[in-house]
């Protein structure tokens, strides 16, 4: 399963990059709507396989700990 999931992550930035690429280039109004429409599809869909495929979260506290502040563990 983890196989899997790696090369559909890999098939998603291979995607990512390519309408990146294709951003940079000279574009119609139509096509660059449908390319930006399509890269946040993209980004989306591999956000949503990365944390179904990795669900550990780490999270950073926003206020400094105790210990930052006062170099002193409670």
């Amino acid at each position: 399963m983890l196989d899997q999931d790696f090369a559909r992550i890999r098939a998603h930035r291979n995607n990512l990059s390519r309408y990146r690429r294709l951003l940079k280039t000279e574009l119609s109004d139509i096509e660059r709507q449908f390319i930006e429409r399509r890269l946040a599809e993209e980004q989306t869909a591999l956000e949503a396989l990365a944390a179904d495929a990795f669900p550990a979260a780490f999270t950073v506290p926003n206020a400094p700990s105790a210990i930052a502040t006062t170099g002193v563990e409670r």
